[in-house]
């Protein structure tokens, strides 16, 4: 048996999980519905190219008389962003750019940015010159400097919301925007979460003279066979388009209007932009064969979309060590000597330092509605969980319990 293309192992042991301690997955999944923290979860676990496990949970709509379905659209957010690394990669291939070459040499308009350099008495912005443009390796990995508008945390962060960054009407618009903000640090020298894969969008429309939608479902979805991934849902599909929700503030769920203090996107039709950092939506079979085209170091079905090489560039470390051995309150993420980011993607390094449980290497990212994956080389396994809630602690808890019930039931990883 076959779903989307991806067949089903006989049964959980031929893969080396337990059956029984599998069951624990799908117990808290549906009890987090059951206690109404969320209306829905699909699950998507696979091993060594088979399908292990594909359950779901709850309603696309709270109130809804059907069960969650398995071809369920998700809102997948910033898991938009390791496709947009694996568009950057195909023109990488092609020789249109290399990690090195300033940004400037595609994106003209931040030439001459200015670095942040505090706060003057009177709250005004002190600048220094950058010591050079940050370059397309820092474009991929979040160390360029830029902002994003979603954080309340520094003042170029609220300078870009003041801006209107993420409210911009085109790419063209929102690089404009950028440009006329000051860069939070020096390019190289820290991390932080940022509009970069927005950018990296446009790069891939000027060096290819496509729209980014175009790019990616000529170069990626069709060939993948990713049937239901795009950026907004045709009209004939919309009623597998889930909703999505937020916590109420009283233990419940209320539909969502707004995402970061924005306007929710409307998925009903096309959007202002093709983004590249969070305009995706997908289903959890079509995400899968994205995941498993990466673990196959670039192919899936004889279909090679980008090399081995290219794989292995993403998924190898780029922050310097001189963030991973610091902490910083303004990253997003703990990076440390064991964990760090490649190109569009979050790298467990050194699980075992961490107390972490999976694979080393194991490559991961999510999205702001809550959804959540990882790619894990090691053990030849990967895993898709789909929800609707905003992103808020209850929506993290998902992806920790998710990967501890996961390897807690792997009994016999060498099968």
């Amino acid at each position: 048996m076959t779903l989307g293309g991806l067949p089903f192992a006989p049964s959980p042991e031929a893969l080396g999980f337990d059956a029984d301690r599998l069951g624990a997955l799908d117990g808290y999944m549906s009890g987090m519905v059951e206690a109404g923290m969320v209306a829905g979860t699909s699950t998507l676990l696979m091993r060594h190219g088979q399908i292990v496990a594909f359950n779901t949970f709850g309603k696309a709509r709270l109130g809804d008389e059907a069960a969650l379905a398995r071809d369920a659209i998700f809102r997948i957010y910033s898991m938009t962003k390791p496709v947009t690394g694996v568009a950057m990669m195909i023109l990488f291939e092609e020789g249109r750019w290399r990690l090195d070459d300033p940004v400037t040499d595609v994106l003209p308009e931040l030439a001459g940015q200015k670095v942040f350099a505090g706060l003057a008495p009177d709250g005004t912005m002190l600048t220094q010159d950058a010591i050079r443009p940050p370059t397309m390796r820092e474009l991929m990995s979040h160390t360029t400097g830029l902002g994003y508008g979603l954080f309340d945390v520094h003042p170029i962060e609220r300078a870009y919301r003041e801006a209107g960054v993420m409210m911009a009407n085109s790419h063209e618009d929102l690089v404009r925007r950028a440009a006329t903000i000051p860069l939070m640090f020096q390019p190289g020298t820290e991390w932080f979460y940022s509009i970069a894969t927005d950018l990296q969008a446009l790069v891939v429309e000027r060096l290819s003279g496509q729209t980014f939608g175009d790019f990616l479902h000529t170069r990626i979805f069709t060939p993948l066979g990713m049937v239901d991934t795009g950026f907004h849902v045709p009209a004939n599909q919309v009623h597998r388009l889930t909703e999505m929700y937020s916590g109420d503030g009283k233990g419940g769920l209320k539909v969502a209007t707004e995402a970061f203090d924005m306007p929710i996107n409307d998925y009903t039709r096309p959007p202002r932009f093709e983004g590249g950092g969070g305009g995706l939506v997908s289903t959890a079979i079509d995400y899968a064969r994205f995941c498993q085209m990466i673990l196959n170091k670039g192919e899936l079905d004889g279909v090679r979309v980008v090399s081995s090489a290219s794989i292995d560039l993403m998924a190898t470390n780029v922050i310097p060590d001189a963030v991973l051995n610091t902490a910083n309150p303004l990253r997003l993420l703990p990076f440390n000597p064991a964990f760090g980011f490649g190109l569009d993607f979050a790298i467990m390094i050194d699980p075992q330092a961490l107390g972490a449980v999976e694979g080393k290497g194991t490559l991961s990212w999510g999205g702001g509605g809550g959804t959540w994956f990882w790619i894990d080389p090691e053990n030849d396994l990967i895993f898709v969980g789909m929800i609707q809630r905003m992103a808020d602690p209850v929506s993290s808890e998902f992806r920790a319990r998710a990967r501890t019930l996961t390897y807690a039931a792997l009994t016999q990883p060498e099968k």
